[in-house]
């Protein structure tokens, strides 16, 4: 119950399903947190800066991930690995998004609810 408690947001998983909103709310919780400049290049952090944003990222990562990275201790080594993992989704997602986009109809829904759910998943 307490692990419930402390992740802010639904953890990277390993599929890459969620890498986009993922690294969204990363960064966001770690500008709230103020150790944004801990995953930038050409940072200067303190150890115990790093070692909270470390804690923060491993805790919000898949268990297969966690063991993958395992000796990875510093925030910006293990975002950079995570982003050349993953970070060639904003080209083929893209795409997708933009041709579901111009056949997105109208007529094709029988509610306003079902269109602005599909809208909304289109959009984000």
């Amino acid at each position: 119950m307490a692990n419930i408690e402390n992740q802010k947001f639904i953890a990277l998983d390993i599929s890459r399903k969620n890498y986009l909103s993922w690294v969204l709310d990363v960064k966001l919780h770690l500008s709230a947190k103020k150790l944004r400049h801990a995953i930038e290049k050409e940072n200067a952090v303190t150890n115990e800066e790093r070692a909270t944003a470390l804690i923060f990222l491993r805790h919000h990562i898949d268990d297969g991930l966690k063991y993958e990275y395992l000796t990875v201790g510093n925030p910006l080594e293990l975002w950079q690995n995570l982003n050349d993992r993953f970070g060639h989704l904003k080209a083929v997602v893209l795409p997708k998004a933009l041709n579901d986009w111009s056949q997105l109809r109208f007529q094709d829904f029988k509610t306003v609810l079902e269109y602005n759910s599909t809208l909304f998943k289109i959009v984000s």
